[in-house]
């Protein structure tokens, strides 16, 4: 390819006609299908101001947030080229799920605590159930056993339990019986030591991953290097890098508003409920960029990679995006604790020990990818069919139903939240 345009800038023209156009990441036959979702963007605009329904709006903004996201990756990666591995590193970890982040931002200060949490919960079962499966799937078929660094990958899963354990502190002490009859304001300072601990935490890991032990989880960095640059072209200028990641973000942030707007519509019209819809739908969109990027490696036989792209989204998630969120709702009137419900904090559980289960041993097939996304499909369902609070499928002249007192404590949060 390169070769091609060396010729074709000798033979006629002179290298300015050879180069690309500034606005080449745009071209669909140079940066893949995702780009040409990219429609979608002035689609979701153009509803928003003529004044459509709930449901086109939602499924507009969420088509339209994976290329952005997908750009959004791509220029941070370009940037880490150019910076260095450490400073790179830090850029991918901070950027790698910018897209929740911002949704999950835009969801809190619409006070749609239910949706943020479902959301976090969602992407963490999501990249180690639904991404690692994939891509283990994927892989498998192509290849018979596959490969990765056991110790990386389980440096990554031990610490998938610890923000699990993060998740089921705040669970066990609101159900002590003491609890009840104390300060209401206990379980919000709990949430706030939790949101500190894990934040020192994804510090430690940072230094772990990108200083002290960088070669443990880059143990070839020339490793898909050469794939990345036949797949997107030359390397970018900084200027384009810098301007294509803030353009995204600002779009990224316009989609999530017109997504966080009608997400409730959306969900009473097509009757799911929103844990389901913050577990599934909203954590799918935000990661599907990187869901994209793991199943290829895994099809190219570079499984460290895959595998750190789902433990790795999962951890940032875990232990740096739900303690921002945390931290950052005491701008509000009414902060957000961690008090995940019993069915979020059992599918992380359950999700957290079936990807130690498979870091053990170091190897892997499209059998295990296979269990994978079934587990995934099973918790799925049971998120699909939690009932509703206050019963949305209800005309509006009519009384919801009352609750069965287990489904309370699968669907509703924390007491201080309810009005």
């Amino acid at each position: 390819m390169d070769q091609a345009r060396v010729n074709r800038a000798g033979g006629g023209g002179g290298a300015a006609e050879a180069a690309p156009p500034w606005w080449d990441f745009l071209d669909p036959r140079r940066s893949g299908w995702l780009m040409a979702l990219l429609v979608a963007v002035p689609v979701a605009i153009a509803l928003r101001f003529a004044g459509a329904g709930p449901i086109w709006l939602f499924l507009a903004s969420c088509v339209a947030i994976v290329p952005l996201a997908g750009l959004m990756g791509k220029s941070t990666e370009k940037l880490a080229e150019r910076l260095g591995p450490g400073i790179g590193g830090l850029l991918n970890a901070t950027f790698g799920n910018a897209a929740e982040l911002i949704i999950a931002m835009f969801a809190l200060f619409n006070g749609l605590d239910e949706v943020v949490k479902a959301s976090l919960t969602g992407s963490i079962i999501g990249n180690i159930l639904l991404v690692m499966g994939a891509s283990l799937l994927a892989g498998g078929l192509k290849h018979e056993v596959q490969r990765f660094n056991r110790t990386a990958a389980g440096v990554g899963a031990t610490m998938m339990v610890l923000a699990a354990v993060g998740m089921l502190v705040p669970a066990i002490f609101h159900a002590l019986p003491e609890v009840a009859a104390a300060d209401p304001l206990l379980e919000h300072e709990l949430s706030v030591g939790v949101s500190i601990v894990l934040l020192l935490t994804y510090a430690a890991h940072l230094v772990f991953s990108l200083r002290t032990h960088k070669g443990l989880f880059n143990p070839d960095p020339g490793d898909g290097e050469p794939a990345e640059a036949a797949d997107h072209g030359p390397p970018w200028s900084p200027t384009k890098a810098v301007s294509v990641l803030v353009g995204a973000t600002l779009f990224v942030a316009w989609m999530s508003e017109i997504l966080v707007g009608a997400v409730e519509g959306a969900s009473h019209t097509l009757g799911m409920n929103g844990v389901f819809v913050g577990v599934i739908v909203v954590a799918i969109v935000g990661n599907a960029a990187e869901h994209s990027t793991a199943v290829l490696v895994a099809l190219k036989n570079q499984m460290d990679l895959s595998v750190g792209i789902a433990i790795g989204s999962s951890l940032q998630i875990a232990l740096f995006v739900a303690p921002v969120l945390v931290l950052t709702s005491y701008l509000r009137a009414e902060p957000m604790d961690l008090l995940f419900t019993d069915l979020e904090v059992l599918a992380v559980l359950i999700s957290v020990f079936i990807a130690r289960m498979v870091a053990e041993d170091g190897e892997s097939n499209w059998l295990e990818g296979l269990m994978l996304l079934m587990v995934y499909a099973l918790l799925a369902l049971a998120f699909f069919f939690l009932p509703a609070r206050g019963g949305h499928a209800k005309g509006e002249g009519e009384a919801p139903e009352p609750a069965p007192a287990h489904a309370a404590s699968l669907t509703e949060p924390a007491p201080l939240l309810r009005t």
